[in-house]
């Protein structure tokens, strides 16, 4: 497992999210159904059935927004939590299908049963136990804050200092680990929430906030990409671990997917996934 979660939830309170838009992990198109898989997943499972929200499918609730590890390309899937729900599924002989919503909105929609699990780079936090069960972690993650890199005023040098100050302001995602590293840490700070990442690093980009805070590994990935015009200024090692979240109402599935993470890493899979998405 390489070093390299997300996020924390907004509380259960409003878990009843609205209609949320679902689509096949495939394009619609229904996983390897392999009945040695469905069985070996049987098997894996605990006491007590395993309940789906869709009879034969494995329901995830993503954010399509936080790249390398899940996003939207021409109507696609792509990122390594959308290859690994697929993988997944084709182990438990399931159809994966996702369901796109808002960040905050995945752990009170796997509470409330409208899906059968999260899946979008979600950290395992003490408060978010309170709520869920977690599968074992498949990621692990640490935290970083970016800026201009034309920004002279917040540098390398003098970044945990000055960021923590009145004049500044820092662009989040809401409910994210990184929203709650900022206000720990940067607490004399304004706080700038978005719904998605993206548009908080469009915030500095904007000059709407002078710093974005989130996960190492997307910040990595944006200023790669859209934004080679910024720059890391400071990064904490957080160690936050990436899992599946289940319903502690569903200790089944939790088995069941612990069985198929233990397979794709005992077979190399993840591996090769993270590579393949990390670069």
């Amino acid at each position: 497992m390489q070093n390299l979660s997300r996020r924390n939830f907004l509380t259960v309170a409003g878990a009843a999210a609205g209609s949320l838009a679902l689509a096949g992990c495939n394009g619609g198109e229904q996983a390897a159904d392999d009945a040695a898989s469905a069985d070996d997943a049987a098997d894996t499972a605990s006491d007590g059935e395993m309940t789906l929200v869709t009879e034969g499918a494995i329901t995830f609730g993503v954010s399509p927004d936080y790249p390398p590890f899940e996003n939207l390309e021409n109507g696609e899937h792509v990122g390594l939590d959308m290859d690994l729900g697929r993988a997944i599924a084709e182990q438990l002989g399931l159809e994966c299908v996702y369901n796109d919503q808002d960040f905050d909105s995945i752990i009170p929609a796997v509470v409330a049963g409208t899906i059968d699990a999260g899946l979008s780079g979600i950290s395992i936090t003490p408060e978010r136990q309170e709520q869920v069960v977690f599968s074992d972690p498949y990621y692990v993650d640490n935290q970083a804050v970016a800026t201009m890199a034309d920004n002279a005023d917040i540098t390398e040098d003098n970044a945990a200092e000055t960021l923590n100050t009145a004049d500044v302001t820092i662009a989040v995602q809401s409910g994210s680990t990184g929203a709650d590293f900022a206000a720990e840490n940067f607490p004399n700070a304004t706080q700038l929430p978005f719904p998605a990442f993206t548009d908080a690093f469009a915030a500095v980009n904007s000059g709407q906030a002078d710093a974005v805070c989130g996960n190492a590994a997307v910040v990595n990935q944006m200023l790669a990409g859209a934004y080679t015009d910024m720059h890391t200024v400071l990064t904490s090692a957080t160690g936050e671990e990436y899992a599946v979240a289940i319903s502690k109402d569903n200790e089944a599935l939790l088995d069941a997917v612990n069985g198929a993470l233990k397979t794709l890493t005992d077979d190399g899979t993840i591996d090769q996934l993270i590579s393949d998405n990390m670069g």
